[in-house]
């Protein structure tokens, strides 16, 4: 039966089990959303395109599903290039629809044009480094293939983002509906392991002080359980990366807490002084984990690597032992190997020292720091508390958050990550809330990133969608002002900034707002407000001058 191609791609967005669609209509794009309008999928109009591409991305973190952005031709295409190179560095199956002019005016400068033809800009190329998968639709004729194509991109054994732009006339042009019995959805691949298991465990046996690093893999993999377990069957300690704070609860004896350049360096000190093995599971050991590839951190012990991606093994360094391998799958194995051997647990008196001596070694300057950012820390200690399981968070700022948020297992923790860009945690936590309507929902951001994005805030109004925004504002782009304190002779430039007035904009917002200045004023926060269902702007003041004072990357 012959429908148009804008139905059949609404069609094709149905059969990806898409639900919500986040973006702004235009010309060149109304075809579809025309076929929209009938459709059990729902369409969000957001503010900026940018803002649907990281709705998009918070949605597919949280559901573990395909998610959808659309955008017109020109501007709205290009508008989203930020959010869906987010996508790519995060592997997150984001479809990304734009428009495009007629195709009898490519190359004779159409409003908007992005065909790459007669000096317009070229659409495809823009996007040809950020996407698995991306096609102009010039023809019907192969429109199947394209979207079977698509598919496999999206929801492959490596996923990632896939762009789909389609000339304004193809929108409207007939195809047999036929062409939707032509996409295949691909099965997950389960590689259980390689042989090299054996030798882990072997290494695992041997090991006195063995150090689990768990990774974002552990999360994608479903692997939280065994990884816990393991842990506390045999007395290993772990300690994880940024993305994979709730791995195991924080609060547990054996967590480490986080390891990263931007945390309390508490993790890094027992890795350096006591480890003699660090099993690493799907942690990428990046710039922020490895505290700039510290040599200190990997000398003079084992090293085991567990990945499902075999282009993670050994890329960054040399393990004793490489596994490839589907990380929950792999430690369950490993696990009845050992148990079946009676393997005892470790014994833990050097995680009993170390605590002891970090306990003693408190300083007046660590004491000082804690005391500049008391505030901020008292605020992720009640958030924590108060919100124990099913809470989403989703952290632009992530410094305050590595040493003083206690993730627990139940609890998702969202850093922006990614390419780290300013503007996501608003966006993000709406598209997140758009499938996770019961969860309590939280966007940490500074005040400086709250102004790239503050205005998606009225898109959570418009749709009703409860969410709580919480802004340090401090009147200073942080990380800048702290580089140039650090490394620059305190030659400060650009860095500085007047605010709105936070209370006025939230009432012309139509939501509530809460400025924290004391403690008092945050207790009342947490035992008046109401955080679950409706939307709050939340200001916690914080003085420009007072910031970590880690040393970035020169």
């Amino acid at each position: 039966m012959n429908i148009s191609v804008s139905e059949l791609i609404v069609r094709y967005l149905e059969r990806l089990g898409i639900d919500h669609i986040f973006g702004m209509p235009g010309a060149h794009v109304l075809p579809i959303y025309d076929r929209l309008h009938d459709s059990r999928i729902k369409s969000v109009l957001v503010k900026h395109e940018q803002g649907a591409a990281f709705m998009a991305n918070g949605y597919a973190r949280v559901s573990h599903r395909p998610s959808a952005c659309i955008a017109t031709a020109g501007p709205g295409a290009t508008n989203l290039i930020t959010g869906i190179a987010n996508a790519y560095a995060e592997r997150l199956p984001v479809l990304a629809i734009t428009g495009e002019t007629s195709t009898y005016i490519f190359g004779k400068g159409g409003l908007q044009e992005s065909s790459g033809e007669g000096g317009a800009i070229d659409q495809g190329a823009l996007f040809s480094s950020i996407t698995r998968y991306h096609k102009l639709i010039e023809r019907t004729d192969y429109l199947g293939q394209v979207l079977n194509l698509a598919t496999q991109s999206l929801l492959g054994p490596e996923p990632g983002p896939v762009l789909l732009s389609i000339p304004y006339n193809v929108q409207k042009e007939p195809v047999d509906d036929s062409a939707l019995e032509q996409i295949h959805f691909p099965r997950p691949a389960a590689i259980r392991h390689t042989p090299s298991a054996a030798a882990l465990a072997g290494l695992i046996r041997d090991a006195r002080n063995p150090v689990i690093v768990a990774g974002h893999g552990c999360i994608q993999a479903g692997a939280r359980d065994i990884v816990a377990t393991f842990s506390e069957r045999f007395n290993i300690p772990v300690t994880t990366s940024l993305k994979a704070k709730g791995v195991v609860s924080e609060g547990s004896p054996l967590s480490l807490g986080c390891l990263g350049v931007t945390s309390n360096g508490d993790a890094y000190r027992y890795l350096v002084d006591h480890s003699d093995l660090l099993i690493v599971l799907g942690a990428g050991f990046n710039e922020r984990t490895s505290y700039l590839w510290d040599a200190k951190l990997l000398a003079n012990r084992k090293i085991a690597q567990i990945d499902r991606d075999p282009n993670q093994l050994g890329r960054v360094f040399q393990p004793d032992v490489a596994v490839c391998g589907d990380i929950r799958m792999v430690m369950e194995d490993i696990f009845t190997l050992l148990t079946d051997e009676e393997m005892p647990p470790k014994a833990l008196d050097s995680l009993d020292g170390h605590r002891s001596a970090a306990a003693q070694a408190i300083d007046k300057e660590t004491i000082a720091r804690q005391e500049t950012f008391h505030l901020i820390r008292r605020f992720f200690g009640e958030l924590a508390q108060r919100f124990p399981r099913n809470a989403l968070i989703f952290d632009d700022n992530i410094v305050f958050a590595q040493s003083y948020f206690d993730v627990s297992d139940r609890n998702h923790y969202f850093p922006n990550s990614g390419i780290s860009s300013l503007g996501h945690a608003i966006p993000a936590a709406i598209g997140a809330r758009c499938f996770a309507k019961d969860s309590p929902t939280f966007a940490i951001l500074g005040d400086g990133g709250f102004q790239m994005c503050c205005m998606e805030m009225m898109t959570a109004v418009n749709y009703d969608i409860p969410l709580n925004v919480v802004v340090i504002n401090n009147a200073t782009l942080s990380l800048i002002r702290k580089n140039q304190f650090q490394l620059y002779g305190e030659r400060y430039i650009d860095c500085d900034f007047i605010n709105p007035d936070f209370g006025l904009l939230a009432k012309s917002f139509g939501v509530n707002h809460y400025r924290i200045e004391t403690e008092t004023e945050l207790d009342a926060l947490f035992n008046r407000a109401d955080l679950t269902g409706t939307i709050n702007l939340i200001e916690i003041l914080l003085d420009k001058h007072a910031f970590p004072r880690y040393l970035s990357a020169r």
